[in-house]
């Protein structure tokens, strides 16, 4: 039963992957970047905008990290640290 909720998690995670803001904005980016390093014909530019994607991805990775410690944090019921509470998960507590 459990292995079917991860399944299910898992597969609703990856469909909200491909329509998270960060991922459009990152592509649009990237898109952009083409349009002014080619069509544009400004090199400058086009590698200004092209650096934004990691540092927009940079910045959702975080967000996402700290959402999933908090989740840990209130699944275990612990105010202490992220070492503390993936201790008390491997020893079943």
């Amino acid at each position: 039963m459990a292995s079917q909720r991860q399944q299910q998690d898992a597969m609703e995670a990856t469909a909200e992957t491909g329509t998270d803001p960060a991922v459009i904005a990152s592509a649009a980016s990237v898109v952009l970047s083409w349009y002014y390093f080619f069509a544009q014909d400004d090199r400058e530019m086009g590698i200004f905008v092209g650096l934004w994607p990691p540092t927009i991805m940079a910045f959702a990775s975080y967000f996402n990290q700290t959402k999933m410690s908090d989740q840990l944090r209130r699944a275990t019921g612990s105010r202490g640290g992220l070492t503390e509470s993936v201790q008390r998960m491997v020893q079943g507590r």
